[in-house]
């Protein structure tokens, strides 16, 4: 259950669950939290996902022999975007790095910590390394939005994020404990998380909500955020990757792959690809005429009769007024302004066309 279950559910929240976790729906106006996401800032709690913390002189050498990106390259307050992949490469996990003075923090998609921490721990063998679950201690909010930087400075005046993304900063304040500041867009725009100790949520979440207000956003929840997540052409692990997928596959090479670092667990396939051509398919956006029936997720990508592919994610797009989905579809055929169909579970086919990524009008 959400730490502020009772303080969202007093501001009018309707709850859902991801991953088994409990997460905010919305707060009863979906096209008002949608507006504020699009137009100004919109703050979410993300306390659902997972955040666990390694610690010890071992930690570094650890990760970094376990993701796809450069751990060892990080330095104090600097963060990075990575996998991790079985031995073949495939996804089972994607997870968000920052490196703090003494610990490194992961922040993961919900219901995922248990299965990393013993993946952590099966490697851990002399090391100076401990995997520990933090979510109790810690909770996660997120501002997105191309007004979201500015809501920060507002709690905080002295407070100067980062300019780059994942860049962290942490601030100690001597009655909510110590805040730790990240520039991290999450929705296409411009994006805050902020990581708050428990005790303390109830009153940073307040002040937040303040914050946000004077620069016209609101509070939102999680059908607001998918469908600006989406519309970003912003995969997410569980829903548009699965550990059926390679990570070039699901467009990792572009932030999460660093391919000049050694060696770690599936290297050598993630290498390969790189090496000897591109992967058989890839994560893609298709767009459908405005009148065209809303597709679903499953259902089948055809190019010339041929199945090549199918849909993972699918909205009907607020600001394009037409349905759009991402899905894979196979290299001969994933090229923007490609005409595809999609066939339904009934067999009806509907034309759609891939586009480049994130959406746009």
């Amino acid at each position: 259950m959400l730490a502020l279950r009772e303080f969202h559910a007093q501001q009018g929240a309707v709850f859902t669950e991801l991953d088994s976790m409990e997460a905010v729906a919305g707060y009863g106006d979906g096209v008002a939290e949608y507006a504020a996401l699009q137009g100004s800032a919109g703050l979410i709690d993300l306390s659902f996902r997972g955040r666990l913390c390694l610690l010890g002189a071992d930690r570094v050498r650890l990760l970094h022999g376990q993701v796809t990106n450069d751990i060892q390259a990080l330095k104090t307050g600097q963060g990075c975007y990575a996998a991790f992949t079985s031995p073949k490469g495939r996804m089972q996990a994607d997870v968000h790095v920052y490196a703090l003075a003494d610990e490194l923090l992961l922040d993961v998609e919900p219901g995922l910590t248990p299965s990393l921490i013993q993946r952590l721990d099966h490697y851990i063998v002399a090391d100076d390394v401990q995997a520990v679950d933090v979510a109790e201690h810690y909770g996660l909010f997120s501002l997105q939005g191309p007004r979201a930087l500015e809501v920060p400075g507002l709690l905080d005046p002295g407070l100067t994020l980062p300019p780059q993304g994942h860049g962290l900063v942490q601030r100690p304040d001597p009655a909510l404990g110590d805040l730790y500041w990240v520039n991290h867009a999450r929705t296409g725009s411009q994006g805050v998380d902020v990581f708050v100790p428990v005790a303390a949520m109830a009153m940073v979440w307040d002040k937040l909500c303040q914050a946000v207000r004077s620069v016209e956003g609101r509070p939102v929840g999680w059908s607001a955020f998918d469908l600006s997540r989406i519309e970003a052409g912003i995969p997410r692990f569980g829903v548009d990757i699965d550990e059926s997928h390679l990570p070039p596959e699901a467009g990792l090479d572009r932030n999460g792959i660093s391919y000049t670092k050694g060696c770690y667990i599936g290297q050598e396939t993630i290498a390969r690809i790189r090496t000897y051509g591109q992967v058989t398919k890839a994560l893609r956006g298709l767009r459908f005429e405005p009148d065209a029936p809303m597709p679903a997720r499953g259902d089948k990508i055809v190019h010339n009769g041929r199945e090549v592919g199918s849909l993972t994610s699918v909205i009907r797009s607020p600001r394009l007024g037409c349905p759009v989905a991402l899905g894979y579809v196979r290299k001969e055929c994933n090229a923007p302004g490609t005409a595809l169909q999609v066939r339904s579970a009934s067999g009806a086919e509907t034309p759609a066309v891939i586009v480049p990524l994130p959406f746009s009008a």
